[in-house]
């Protein structure tokens, strides 16, 4: 990630939801694009994986993205997500059991009707910002 991103804290449920993605993004990565780490097209989703999730508009309560009536990632970002998701889901539960039941549990809440006002990850960032400094 930029230094710029890695500066962009998520809260609570959030960072559990981009530790999730990280880990399929290099299941992923690993068995496609055959690179050590992680390559530029996987790095570039996962910066904006972060900066979505930064920005979800449900902020904690988010749910998961399949089941989020917002659609707030670009139609590229989108359907590359779901192939991410489709191959790295079944792995997942081999490499990141916590993590992967985590996700199926997640999946199983009920979806906030409307997200509250200023619920998300960026506002509070910014409301801590603001209590810090004054």
């Amino acid at each position: 990630m930029t230094q710029t991103d890695q500066t962009i804290i998520l809260f609570g449920s959030l960072q559990t939801e981009y530790k999730t993605i990280e880990a399929m993004v290099k299941i992923y990565c690993k068995d496609h694009h055959n690179t050590a780490g992680i390559c530029d097209k996987c790095e570039d989703f996962l910066q904006y994986a972060h900066t979505r999730l930064d920005r979800c508009p449900y902020g904690e309560e988010k749910p998961t993205c399949r089941l989020c009536p917002i659609h707030c990632y670009k139609t590229d970002y989108r359907q590359l997500s779901r192939e991410i998701m489709r191959y790295s889901g079944p792995r997942m539960l081999l490499k990141h059991p916590v993590l992967a039941i985590r996700h199926l549990i997640a999946e199983k809440r009920p979806i906030p009707d409307k997200p509250a006002a200023n619920a998300s990850n960026r506002h509070k960032r910014k409301q801590a910002d603001k209590t810090e400094k004054h």
